[in-house]
């Protein structure tokens, strides 16, 4: 049944993939899902967007005041520099005509006198015994004046599809009157954890077993980016057994995420089922850690078939195969705009020397005590220790062969953007 995906590396015998070639690989290979429905704003949080929204009314939709102070014509000051008070205007007022050679006392939001040309803020003003108001001399037309439509007229471009619906664009479509949105539905995610030696937190350990910290991990990063989870729990070192497991999971989901199983042990039983029930797209990527990573398919083809994503059973292997690759795939699959990761250069504050075939991914801290910011190693970086994970906020790239050198500058990825 196997068969290949379309991509130009095929999946035995090959030469490791570059890890930047397996994102782009990994994201022309998924395919969205087509399902739509329509949500309340206040049930679509996290929700990605499925059409185009443009705006209904103008924002502002009124010309009002950016500033609490008062709202004059600038040419009845052309022979005074003091002006009475002679009217006051809240927000939410009906619009009123300013009469000549007086002032409006004026507050946030409220709508511009018609006639009135500028507002000054209040600090900017003094109040004389009499009551009159004097202005300072320089000032210009249209201060502190926000204009009607300045930021959307109405049937401008408001949101485009793919986006996510986080809490700003939810005020966006809230600012709008728009009360329905269509949504992408949301991913269904079957997560599998392969190895005999794992145990579900809370049970005993016997000699030799562990305790199952990948399958918490992914639940929490699924959540993260609004999945639904099927949880299809541990599954032991079976061929037949995780077969039986990929088969249920095809049904039931959308796309598998399976850990652990995906080298070429004698007890990696992912890749071989793969190629019974469907095939593998891409697998293997030139990078540390997170090598083992496999992309492929339960079902008949790459286009009908249900994804499956194959992590590295170590945990921190696993998390950054999910974040470098895993991630898109997601959003790929959920219909999301996948923007390029985002990096910057910071000088390392450590010596590392770095694997030599392979790009590396250390996990690092920003220290921020210097005028530039400095790398720092967060601790030990083998694929399974979590700890240094844990007390991470980046990933330093290192390219293969290279020694990690105090004062030179590398890439730094931070993982903020992973939890956007």
């Amino acid at each position: 049944m196997s068969e290949t995906c379309g991509c130009d590396t095929p999946t035995r015998g090959h030469t490791l993939i570059d890890p930047w070639q397996a994102r782009e690989q990994v994201i022309a290979l998924t395919r969205p899902l087509e399902d739509t429905e329509t949500l309340r704003t206040t049930h679509a949080r996290g929700r990605i967007l499925a059409a185009p929204l443009k705006a209904l009314h103008d924002v502002p939709g009124i010309d009002n005041s950016a500033m609490d102070g008062y709202a004059l014509r600038l040419a009845d000051l052309k022979h005074r520099l003091a002006l009475p008070v002679v009217a006051r205007v809240p927000a939410g007022a009906a619009p009123i005509t300013l009469p000549f050679d007086g002032c409006a006392r004026i507050f946030t939001g409220a709508p511009i006198p018609r006639g009135a040309d500028v507002v000054v803020p209040q600090e900017q003003v003094r109040i004389d015994d009499a009551g009159q108001i004097h202005f300072p001399t320089d000032l210009h037309l249209g201060d502190h004046i926000r204009r009607r439509g300045e930021e959307l007229t109405q049937g401008a471009a408001l949101l485009e599809p793919g986006e996510p619906l986080d809490a700003i664009r939810l005020a966006l479509l809230a600012a709008q009157g728009i009360t329905e949105v269509p949504c992408r539905r949301r991913v269904r995610v079957a997560v599998i954890s392969t190895g005999s030696e794992l145990v579900t937190p809370g049970k005993p350990l016997a000699p030799g077993q562990i305790y199952n910290s990948n399958a918490g991990m992914l639940h929490a990063l699924l959540q993260d980016h609004n999945a639904e989870l099927v949880d299809l729990g541990n599954i032991s070192d079976s061929a037949t057994a995780l077969e039986e497991a990929l088969t249920f999971a095809a049904r039931q989901a959308d796309l598998i995420v399976c850990t652990g199983g995906v080298s070429v042990g004698e007890e990696d039983h992912v890749r071989p089922c793969l190629e019974r029930l469907g095939g593998i797209c891409l697998s293997g990527v030139a990078m540390k850690p997170g090598k083992p990573f496999t992309l492929g398919y339960i079902g008949q083809s790459p286009s009908t078939g249900t994804p499956l994503l194959g992590l590295p059973g170590n945990p921190t292997a696993a998390l950054v195969a999910w974040h470098l690759l895993g991630l898109a795939v997601l959003h790929r699959r959920q219909g999301r705009t996948i923007a390029p990761l985002a990096s910057f250069a910071v000088h390392a504050g450590f010596t590392y020397r770095a694997n030599r075939t392979r790009t590396q991914w250390l996990r690092v801290r920003l220290d921020h005590s210097d005028i530039a910011p400095v790398a720092r190693i967060a601790g030990d970086q083998g694929s399974n220790m979590l700890k240094s994970a844990a007390q991470a906020d980046g990933y330093l790239q290192v390219p293969p062969g290279q020694q990690v050198v105090p004062g030179q500058r590398y890439p730094y990825l931070p993982l903020s953007q992973f939890a956007r």
